[in-house]
Formats: C-alpha cells, structure tokens, sequence
C-alpha cells in the first residue's frame, strides 16, 4: 500500500462529506455518553467511567464505519497529521482538520438537543460534558499526558497495516481508544483529538445552557497542542522504525 494512500486517496468532495459526518456521529455518541452519566435527569445518571470509556470506544466505532469508505475515517486533527507526517503527503490536511472541527462543532449541538430537557433542568456546571479537562492543573503533567496518550493512539493506526488484521482495523482502533480511557484517562480525561476537545468547547460557550460554568479557556491549549504533538511524534517514529 502507498504510504500516502491515506492522505491522497479520496476526493475532496468526499472528505468534507465523510470526515463532516463521521466527527459529528463521533461527538454526538461520544458526547451523549458523557451527558448520559452526568445530567441528573438522566436514566444513566452516575454510571460511572467504565461508560464513558466503552462509550467513547464504540462511537468510534460507529463513526469509523460509518464513512471509512467515503474519507477513511481521520477524524481526529492528531491522526490526520500522523499520517501527514508518515506519507510526507500534506496536500488534504486544511481539508481533513477543517471537516473535523466542523463536523465537531454540530456533533456537540446534537448531544445538547438530544438532551434538551436535561439541560434546561441543569443546576451544576456542564463543561464535563463537552470537553476535557485536568483532575490535577500542573500543565507540564496534562501536557505530557495528552502527547502520550496521542502517541499510542497514533501508533497504532500507523500500524495497523503491518498486521494482518483481515478487516479488523476499525475495531482495533475502537479498543485502542477504550484502553486509553481506562489505563491513561484518569489525569485529564484523554482527549487525544484536538477537534473533540475544541469544537464542543466553543458550543459550550455559546450555547444557551442553564447554570454551565466556564469554559476553561485557560486550559483549551493543552488538549490541542498535546494531541498535535503526540501525533506528529508518532508518525517521526514510524518512519524512523518502519
């Protein structure tokens, strides 16, 4: 396979559609489970981290077979600029991360229509719900976590076409994001995608939400620039061990 099949290998056209729905659906689930556990008129109230971290697995899931054949299912800034970095092609990389964050920005609108009633009912600060954020503020930590977090997930994609997984990519992929919640999400709750912590944090601000709080702006730069670097550091990796 031509290292910058990942990259070059889709029209724009079919970029902006796939990697536009494909970060939606992966916001909207992902997002809709941590507003499942944390609203209090939620029947999931309190279901605790193992939901978060299986659901945010499985909406990758979802979201990757959704629209793998349309843009090859990036969907995350971090992974777009590993494979950028791998294939040395950067020609759809604007492209790739500018679908994102849009497809990002409506996923976080649809979690708060889904939970319209919920919200409206709110009575504690949401941004949990939409965004990252650390248990203990010491930037040096979060950022090296978010970058060790990214570097395992970026290594694996990288990877993944030096196994023979007879279609098994996509799940691969899934768990990956499951194991990195449980093992390395404690610290600032793994964001590992800088439109997944961006896009929602920017709807957090704006939208109408009762009694929401902050949005933590003094934080946004590490759940961004963490996530860009891991992924870079990987694809310098790959291509230094592959």
């Amino acid at each position: 396979m031509d290292k910058g099949v990942f990259v070059s290998a889709f029209s724009n056209g079919d970029v902006f559609v796939g990697e536009t729905l494909g970060t939606a659906a992966l916001i909207l689930l992902g997002g809709g489970v941590c507003a499942a556990v944390t609203l209090k008129k939620s029947k999931a109230f309190n279901a605790g981290w193992l939901a978060i971290t299986f659901g945010w697995g499985f909406a990758v899931l979802i979201a990757a077979y959704m629209t793998g054949p349309k843009s090859g299912a990036q969907l995350n800034p971090a992974v777009t600029i590993a494979l950028a970095v791998k294939s040395g092609d950067w020609s759809q990389v604007p492209l790739y991360i500018g679908s994102q964050m849009l497809g990002a920005l409506i996923g976080a609108t649809l979690v708060w229509l889904t939970y319209l009633g919920q919200f409206q009912a709110n009575e504690e600060p949401t941004l949990g719900i939409f965004s990252t954020g650390p248990e203990i503020r010491n930037p040096v930590q979060n950022l090296m976590t978010e970058i060790i977090g990214t570097f395992v997930l970026c290594m694996a994609i990288l990877t993944l076409g030096a196994n023979d997984l007879k279609g098994m990519g996509t799940l691969i992929v899934a768990l990956t994001v499951v194991g990195i919640g449980l093992s390395l999400g404690g610290p600032t709750g793994y964001a590992i995608n800088p439109a997944r912590d961006l896009g929602p944090r920017i709807m957090h601000s704006i939208l109408p939400i009762p009694n929401k709080g902050g949005s933590d702006w003094s934080y946004a730069w590490i759940p961004v620039v963490g996530p860009l670097a891991g992924g870079a550091l990987a694809g310098v990796l790959y291509n230094a061990l592959f």
